[in-house]
């Protein structure tokens, strides 16, 4: 039985971020693994719109009651917006990880690197094979 959730729809890295590719745009978020290897998430520092990210590029970080935890950029591009709501709710992280804790959206200059990324099936035996 799987642990966690994993949208069949979305790709993963292995460092636990989700993406959702739409046109050339990559909307991005921490997976349910990661969320709850987290704990209560306290504090997203959001990236700058318009601020350049490199695939494999730590970019971002959130803050739980356990550790702090880079994002890294699933990616290359160019950040284009981000969840701002965020600042005031970063608890969204852990209560929908997939859905209103998205963290922001990549305007990606090279979409081969998103479509390497791992399929539901992959990444679910990448987490399982962890526990």
């Amino acid at each position: 039985m799987q642990r966690f959730n994993v949208p069949g729809q979305l790709r993963y890295s292995q460092d636990h971020e989700w993406t959702k590719i739409e046109g050339n745009r990559v909307l991005l978020g921490i997976t349910d693994y990661a969320q709850d290897a987290l704990g209560d998430v306290v504090y997203v520092d959001l990236p700058e719109v318009g601020s350049a990210v490199n695939q494999g590029e730590a970019f971002s970080e959130v803050e739980s009651t356990k550790s702090v935890s880079e994002i890294y950029a699933p990616v290359s591009g160019v950040v284009a917006e981000i969840n701002a709501d965020l600042a005031d709710h970063p608890e969204r992280l852990n209560e929908d990880p997939y859905g209103e804790g998205w963290i922001c959206v990549i305007e990606a200059s090279d979409l081969a690197e998103a479509e390497q990324l791992m399929d539901g099936v992959a990444y679910t035996q990448l987490t399982e094979s962890a526990d």
